[in-house]
């Protein structure tokens, strides 16, 4: 009887083992399921945004959170339940309807980087210094941000935004949130235009402008994506006014590559192809994008079938095997690829709405061709101090 006992106890405990390692595996395979289901277009932005902001009180994550501050720059009263910062909704001014306009930038890892914090504090104090609006025209200011940098954007911005004479909100977005739902439209082309070899679940922020028309809510039209490293010297909102010059057919506007970086990435596809015009300095040539500045016509982005074709992991392979492409720098290397083939696409900034400033291409290896890219006639509304280059005092 013991020997008995003893083998019913034995399966007993190997059938309890069994159904605990079959519950864990059921519990694994619904997580993944739940990763891609709420990741995929199942869930579009203004519903992950309603999910987020329901589930904030007494959680130590939110989801996107609003900092809205009416002309006087004074904080209102904050209703039940709200984000930090609320005031009244803009809606019509004077009997006429509200004209919204957004610009988003990348506000992440700033508790790590002091540097960042003294970019957003020359970016935003030069747009409102010029910045001018009317009556019933609001700037919706986007800020892709993890939690640490949000906690010092908050009240950095109240503070840089404080008397601004115009009507604006903020708001903040979940990095990790909107990489999630970023990944699997972009996975297949990080490897191509990543620093790193494989497509990286992190990189896929980068690429945020490349899928924006399927993150945000369909009623965005338009939005701008600027880079933190900008000092304004005019009127952001006459840069809003690009969009109405973008011929049929075209989805964004961009500004050409002011060093020349694409040359040498194209080196290979040059040295095959010496009549190509792939690389060469403008105005004739191919030099490339920069995406400091970016117009996205969000609605062009959604209705343009070979825009959303050319996203295709595919047709991405087959484009940067034929120009031996290997990029580093994200959307720009993207949009500078299919540029290649598909100007159309594409509205040209000219080059005084992204002045960049960097030159390291001029001390390595460029030096006799440089000012051919770097040229900027006219008057300069937007400096890019990219490359960590110093941007001009006033």
């Amino acid at each position: 009887m013991g020997l008995w006992r003893k083998i019913v106890q034995s399966k007993a405990k190997f059938t309890f083992c069994r159904s605990y390692q079959f519950a864990l595996l059921f519990a694994a395979a619904l997580a993944v399921f739940a990763f891609y289901y709420f990741g995929s277009n199942h869930e579009n932005f203004s519903s992950a945004t309603r999910r987020m902001k329901e589930n904030q009180v007494g959680k130590s994550v939110q989801g996107d959170a609003q900092l809205t501050v009416n002309l006087s720059g004074k904080k209102a009263a904050e209703p039940p339940g709200s984000a930090p910062f609320v005031n009244s909704e803009p809606g019509k001014t004077a009997g006429k309807e509200t004209a919204q306009f957004h610009a988003l930038m990348m506000f992440t890892k700033v508790d790590k980087n002091y540097g960042f914090q003294e970019k957003i504090m020359v970016a935003i104090k030069s747009m409102v210094k010029h910045a001018m609006f009317k009556d019933n025209e609001v700037l919706h200011l986007h800020f892709v941000a993890d939690m640490p940098s949000k906690k010092i954007g908050e009240p950095l911005l109240q503070e840089l935004l404080q008397g601004a004479a115009f009507k604006y909100q903020v708001i903040f977005h979940d990095v990790d949130v909107l990489t999630q739902k970023l990944f699997p439209v972009v996975e297949g082309m990080q490897k191509h235009f990543s620093a790193g070899s494989g497509a990286y679940y992190s990189d896929s922020i980068f690429f945020l402008s490349v899928a924006m028309h399927r993150i945000m809510p369909t009623e965005m039209t338009r939005i701008v994506q600027l880079d933190l490293d900008l000092k304004y010297m005019s009127n952001i909102r006459s840069l809003f006014g690009e969009f109405e010059k973008f011929q049929p057919g075209a989805v964004i506007g961009i500004a050409r590559e002011m060093q020349p970086v694409y040359r040498h990435t194209f080196w290979q596809y040059r040295r095959e192809n010496p009549k190509t015009k792939v690389g060469d300095p403008p105005p004739d040539g191919l030099p490339g994008f920069n995406s400091g500045v970016m117009l996205l016509n969000l609605e062009a982005m959604r209705q343009s079938e070979l825009y959303n074709q050319l996203l295709n992991m595919e047709n991405v392979r087959k484009l940067a095997e034929k120009y031996h492409f290997k990029g580093h720098l994200g959307d720009q290397d993207f949009f500078t690829l299919i540029g290649m083939e598909h100007m159309g696409l594409f509205h040209v900034l000219d080059c005084t709405n992204n002045k960049q400033l960097c030159t390291w291409w001029r001390d390595h290896g460029y030096a006799e061709i440089f000012d051919l890219y770097f040229k900027c006639d006219g008057q300069v509304k937007i400096y890019h101090g990219n490359c960590n280059t110093p941007i001009p005092d006033d």
